[in-house]
């Protein structure tokens, strides 16, 4: 409760200072660049989490910016819901406490304003059609940044020349780009149970030939989310890459956004 009572408080904060950008992340401004980052650290810190004062790479900026949109909810925010689920992504608030309904989409389509049952099979497949599109760029990312870790903890491990007090920033830097790759994950197996969830309810509500287009188009995806989460991960994290290496509940997802 202690953790949660700061950063309920700062949502109005970023409620009244966030508006949303392309691909629905927040535009530059002083919070969520500056501030917001600064207090996810922090809590990160008080809750024992791994957190590193190094300076992020050009690769580890494009992953964080890459993963908002696959950690985001699928399903239409309204203003409040978006400004706080961007409060998970600056580490202010706890991953684990994000939405774990997979009805809420289904739920957004069937209260939408749409033409026909077609136009919610289509915004179904358009959805999961956008998502897939974003992981092969995240993936290379992804990969990128692997590899540089590697490269990060044998030097470590190799030169007599780096100082002791960098080896606990540079261990925690690959423990929070670790997890932030099992965070993505995560969220994309919820929302494909969540496009699952919605194209089942959709075909008995309101059956209809669209629901072929729809059910490839999350086939694809499902193809696609394979590809990402067998990643062969450096395993700092405690698991497995791949969909056993999810985290567990009782250990918090934790990056640097």
């Amino acid at each position: 409760m202690k953790r949660l009572a700061l950063p309920a408080i700062l949502s109005s904060l970023l409620l009244a200072s966030c508006t949303t950008g392309d691909l629905g992340r927040p535009r530059p401004n002083y919070f969520s660049d500056q501030l917001a980052p600064a207090i996810g650290d922090w809590t990160a810190r008080f809750s024992g989490e791994a957190s590193s004062w190094f300076h992020l790479t050009d690769d580890e900026k494009q992953l964080r910016a890459r993963a908002w949109r696959l950690v985001m909810p699928a399903y239409e925010l309204n203003v409040f819901e978006r400004e706080v689920s961007s409060l998970f992504h600056a580490r202010v608030l706890p991953a684990q406490a994000q939405s774990g309904s997979i009805s809420d989409y289904h739920r957004g389509l069937v209260s939408g304003s749409f033409a026909s049952q077609a136009s919610r099979y289509n915004r179904l497949a358009e959805d999961a059609n956008a998502d897939r599109a974003l992981l092969a760029p995240f993936r290379a990312n992804a990969i990128r940044v692997v590899n540089a870790d590697r490269a990060r903890l044998r030097t470590l491990d190799a030169s007599p020349r780096v100082p002791a007090d960098s080896r606990e920033p540079a261990q925690a830097r690959v423990i929070e780009n670790e997890g932030l790759i099992l965070w993505v994950c995560d969220r994309l197996g919820f929302r494909l149970s969540s496009y699952r969830y919605a194209l089942d309810n959709l075909v008995v509500e309101m059956p209809s030939r669209e629901a072929v287009r729809a059910e490839r188009a999350i086939m694809g995806l499902e193809a696609e989310i394979g590809l990402v989460c067998k990643l062969p991960l450096i395993g700092v994290f405690g698991g497995k890459s791949g969909s056993e290496g999810a985290p567990q509940p009782d250990r918090p997802v934790v990056y640097k956004g």
